[in-house]
């Protein structure tokens, strides 16, 4: 259901929790024919903007060199300390205290020197008890690339101090502008000037346009001391599904622009499993002793998971328990020698920290949830990894014996898989077909003596699949979260036939 609420001039256009915000013709002070600006939504926004903040920064709080790049920062930035104190609220266990805002209007006015400036307008919670620390973020849709670098000038009164100088360069992705320590200032003006007139005329307008690259927020950090309910609202197994998205991109093989794509409905499957408190033992207990690759998926841009909880009995939850662990060790011991493996390596520690899954007590429903499809994502990561597949993925040139029927990677897209691999690896089978045949049938070895007989018009045996194993899909969307199991999928051994 869609809802419709007027304010001001403003239209903002709310749907499952994600609002749009358009300017109409006649708002004060917008220029007239100005495009409406439609804010960026999505469930992991401010989990992804911490998990960058805490990776910005070494454990003893220096700036990475990906992290000065990423935040555009220059060599004496005022903005250092700002992303210390996010960063030090997002290191902890739910993402600590920062909230956001997103601006309720955004239009464009002319300056008395002529020159456009943009206006963001913020409906701050009024209290006298909430002490605020103020950060303006924009966050580029994707990181810069394919220009100069250049350094951006941002001015405005409800900033300190007042102008502010960013440097932008290939891979710059947020700009963290600090605000004024007051509530006072609901309305931002500012004013955005560079050594190139094309940087700050792209840079107004990828505020304000139809498709706007460029999503303001506003960021602040609550005292600990204080209660208050999140204005982002992401329960505990958002936040971790968050986290199980950046961990599966970064250990995961991406996505290849010459895949031709693959529609899911087209697969055969039989009736998906509700993840939930009805789910039983024993379908649980297969789930979790099953070795089957693993494809999460997310419908749509945003997702509202119903609750998830599950209830395993204790001896379901110990069998749980030790396949967490021991799959934990691996694919720590995996992740150490892969490239940017520090970084995948804490974001498994996150998870498991978000999972709250407790050595001997009782899990709570949601921890079980967590648990779960942590066990389930490692295990795909683990068999992603291992050396010897990504021997075989290096498919070297074959040797004689090599040219002979057996089993290689092949990877396939999968159609708008949003989280987890966006594509599966089902392998395939290629070679020769030559005595002595191996793992064939009779039909094969006969076929085969009939051929070098002379009878080469027949058909001669064929390099083929004839072992599978399924792939699993554990799909979340606004119903829930449903586990399919496609038969069949994955080769498992070749013959002859």
């Amino acid at each position: 259901m869609s809802l419709y609420v007027f304010h001001r001039g403003l239209i903002m256009l709310c749907w499952m929790g994600c609002c749009c915000c358009v300017v109409l013709p006649d708002s004060p002070g917008s220029q007239p024919g100005v495009q409406p600006h439609h804010l960026h939504c999505t469930a992991c926004f401010l989990e992804d903007v911490l998990a960058a903040m805490r990776e910005a920064l070494e454990d003893d709080g220096q700036l990475t060199p990906g992290g000065a790049t990423l935040f555009g920062m220059c060599a004496a930035s005022g903005s250092l300390a700002v992303l210390m104190d996010l960063a030090k609220d997002a290191k902890r266990k739910l993402g600590g205290t920062v909230e956001l805002l997103h601006p309720t209007e955004v239009f464009l006015v002319e300056e008395e020197d002529d020159r456009e400036a943009v206006i963001l307008d913020f409906h701050i919670p009024q209290s006298p008890l909430l002490q605020h620390k103020f950060v303006l973020l924009l966050a580029l849709e994707s990181p810069f690339s394919g220009g100069d670098s250049d350094q951006i000038t941002f001015t405005s009164q409800s900033l300190l101090p007042n102008t502010q100088v960013v440097c932008m360069s290939d891979g710059t992705q947020y700009v963290l502008l600090t605000g004024q320590a007051s509530m006072e200032h609901q309305r931002w003006m500012l004013s955005i000037d560079s050594k190139s007139p094309n940087m700050s005329r792209h840079f107004l307008s990828s505020l304000f346009c139809e498709r706007s690259n460029v999503t303001p927020v506003l960021l602040f950090s609550l005292e600990e001391d204080i209660r208050f309910v999140p204005l982002s609202g992401l329960s505990q197994p958002i936040s971790f599904l968050c986290e199980l998205r950046r961990f599966l991109s970064d250990s995961l093989p991406h996505k290849s622009p010459h895949v031709p794509p693959l529609r899911r409905e087209s697969l055969q499957a039989p009736p998906p499993i509700s993840l939930d408190l009805s789910s039983s033992e024993s379908v649980l207990a297969e789930l979790i002793n099953s070795s089957a690759p693993t494809v999460f998926s997310f419908t749509g841009s945003t997702y509202h998971v119903h609750r998830g909880e599950l209830a395993m009995p204790p001896g379901l939850l110990d069998e749980l328990r030790h396949g967490l662990e021991q799959n934990l060790l691996q694919i720590r011991e995996v992740l150490r020698d892969k490239d940017n493996g520090q970084r995948s390596i804490k974001r498994l520690q996150r998870l498991w920290e978000l999972c709250a899954f407790p050595k001997v007590d009782p899990a709570s429903g949601e921890s079980q949830y967590c648990a779960f499809l942590l066990l389930k994502a490692m295990k795909t990561v683990g068999r992603e990894m291992l050396p010897q597949l990504r021997a075989t993925r290096a498919e070297p040139r074959p040797t004689a014996r090599e040219a002979t029927c057996r089993l290689r990677s092949l990877t396939v897209s999968l159609e708008r898989f949003v989280v987890g691999p966006n594509t599966a690896n089902i392998n395939n089978c290629h070679g020769r077909c030559a005595f002595p045949l191996e793992k064939t049938v009779n039909h094969a070895v006969l076929l085969n003596a009939h051929i070098e007989s002379g009878n080469v018009h027949e058909r001669s045996p064929c390099c083929v699949p004839f072992a599978y194993e399924s792939l699993e899909v554990v799909d979340l969307n606004e119903h829930g979260t449903l586990f399919f199991t496609h038969p069949d999928m994955v080769a498992k051994e070749c013959g002859c036939r």
